[in-house]
């Protein structure tokens, strides 16, 4: 220290140390910043220095049960325009408004709206856009895309569904099985100088796009068109408003075929069928709903005698009833204060209990209703789950309307033992059937089946829960037999087909309000009669003319089953499952 005693030596050392120091200083934040820091840094610069575009994932396809594709893609491309790479902005807006058929003033917009990047036209066809393409006009991009397509347009239409602009799920299976189906997006990252304008002969950076994954259903395509067919030829011959048609397999719940006509275009789903005169936006969106509208699932109407299955099968689980019982049929019954007819006014007369499920007699059910008992029945509406939704795997399901049970006097168990003066949908009473006849066991309805990943080869089964015991299998063995007689020596002669024994049941329900004139005829069938293997219903919406299930809907039954039976019996994965 004895050569810094001057004060300027003493100053100079000060600031040396100083210097010294803010350099160590400097070098450590280098140092952390290069080192511990550089990818975070890095990409920083890379989201300044880089333009992205994203590249849209395959959507997965949704399959038949025999791997025939019911919802594939189409490559197609998306057109956009970057403005600060536009050169000749005239020759692009002229080029772009002649090639894609859009006004000139449209294109301008978007050609001079200073942005990152202006979509000028998505799903376009690989022929116009290759032409697009080669013109290598400065800021115009052309980008891989992909669109939905529906090789059988109109079948299933309600239950597939079908993808907005942006392949999004919207209605039906679509928008169930979104998160599976839908890819995940990729990318094309670009170079560009602190203008945004491309730096050029710099490589692209691509991320490459993942696929969905595909979903394989129980429907099948086979079975949807007999089914369909079955339904435009009665909706036809009886100038029907419409007509639903369900298809299962009663013993697991997979869903062979549903078909609501009229169906709609899949791959014109905005187009209204028919000569509609639209007002405004909202009617627009409200006949486009009712057009997309899954009756099966999201209607509710009131069964009729097709729901005397569950109260016969209820009253003989409980013991209130014996096959041997008899009954008397004047052709009314007074409950309370109401004198509730029967559909042949003239009476049955004395009659067994079988014979008054042949004769789906109104009488002999209303009796049955009084020994179940209000508390009785709700006990077996609770365990056939009448009261609460199935679960299909389609959203939009409908719940039961049913009386409170505080609510429930003499009338109102009268007229619900025969189907009167409650709604549930088509969907609930059919699962509600199956476990009549497949030895108790309460099935989910669906149409999922597996999900299964392109990339890996990975396939995983979608599970469903099921309920066991519902009714004993003496009962639903008991229920079988009485159902079979009712084709063969009931009022479902009309059901009955060469080769195969048929159980069915088949009702009429007049529509609200009373004495409108408005009836639904239907007819639930299911065969072998022994051995379900399939079970099906048929609902025929305000037919003209001659209106009984047993007379209209019967003989739809039987087509439809002689056209499925053959079918299935030549195919392995259809048989009987098992309980």
């Amino acid at each position: 220290m004895k050569y810094c005693k001057t004060p300027q030596k003493q100053r100079l050392l000060f600031v040396f140390a100083v210097i010294c120091f803010c350099s160590f200083l400097l070098i450590g934040r280098l140092v952390y910043l290069m080192i511990y820091r550089a990818d975070y840094y890095g990409k920083k610069a890379k989201a300044v220095q880089q333009r992205e575009r994203s590249i849209k994932g395959s959507r997965g396809r949704i399959l038949d049960r025999n791997g025939i594709v019911l919802a594939g893609n189409k490559s197609v491309s998306t057109i956009s325009v970057i403005h600060n790479q536009i050169k000749q902005p005239e020759k692009v807006i002229k080029k772009l408004s002649e090639i894609l058929d859009i006004d000139e003033s449209e294109i301008r917009k978007k050609v001079e709206k200073v942005s990152s990047r202006e979509k000028i036209k998505s799903n376009v066809d690989k022929e116009i856009s290759d032409r697009v393409r080669n013109l290598e006009l400065d800021g115009v991009m052309v980008d891989e895309d992909y669109k939905r397509t529906y090789p059988f347009n109109n079948i299933a239409s309600k239950v597939i569904g079908f993808t907005g602009a942006d392949n999004q799920g919207i209605v039906g299976l679509e928008v169930k099985y979104d998160d599976y189906l839908k890819g995940e997006a990729g990318y094309i990252l670009t170079t560009t100088n602190a203008r945004g304008i491309e730096i050029d002969k710099r490589a692209e950076e691509r991320i490459e796009p993942k696929a969905g994954k595909d979903l394989y259903t129980s429907i099948d395509i086979n079975i949807q068109k007999f089914a369909m067919q079955a339904a435009l030829n009665v909706m036809e011959a009886k100038d029907a408003k419409n007509v639903k048609i369900l298809v299962m397999n009663p013993n697991n719940g997979e869903i062979y075929s549903m078909v609501n006509v009229p169906e709609f275009n899949l791959n014109e789903p905005y187009k209204l069928s028919g000569k509609n005169k639209i007002k405004n936006i909202k009617e627009l969106n409200k006949k486009l709903n009712e057009m997309w509208r899954n009756g099966c699932i999201c209607d509710t109407y009131e069964p009729g005698s097709v729901f005397k299955v569950f109260t016969a099968a209820a009253a003989y689980e409980q013991g209130v009833v014996k096959l041997t019982d008899t009954f008397n049929c004047p052709g009314y019954k007074l409950v309370a204060d109401r004198r509730i007819r029967c559909h042949k006014t003239t009476g049955h007369g004395t009659e067994t209990f079988v014979q008054g499920v042949q004769n789906s007699c109104n009488p002999v059910f209303m009796e049955i209703g009084q020994r179940l008992g209000v508390s009785n029945m709700f006990k077996y509406l609770k365990k056939f789950c009448i009261l609460d939704k199935t679960g299909i795997d389609v959203p939009g399901e409908a719940g039961t309307i049913m009386h409170k049970q505080k609510n429930v006097g003499e009338v109102e168990l009268a007229t619900m033992s025969f189907g009167q003066s409650f709604q549930l949908s088509p969907i609930r009473i059919l699962t509600t059937i199956s476990a009549v006849i497949n030895g108790g066991t309460m099935i989910t309805p669906h149409f999922g089946v597996s999900i299964s990943d392109t990339e890996t080869q990975k396939k995983i089964n979608i599970r469903y829960t099921s309920k066991k015991n519902v009714i004993s299998k003496e009962t639903s063995d008991v229920m079988k037999n009485v159902l079979e007689t009712v084709v063969s020596e009931g009022g479902g002669k009309k059901a009955a087909i060469e080769g195969y024994k048929v159980g069915a049941k088949t009702g009429t329900s007049e529509k609200l309000p009373r004495r409108s004139g408005k009836y639904i005829a239907s007819c639930m069938g299911f065969a072998p009669a022994q051995n379900p293997k399939v079970i099906a219903l048929v609902l025929i919406d305000e037919p003209s003319g001659i209106y009984y299930g047993g007379t209209i809907a019967a003989p739809v039954i039987s087509k439809l089953l002689d056209d499925i039976l053959p079918y299935v019996d030549g195919k392995e994965d259809y048989g009987y499952s098992g309980n």
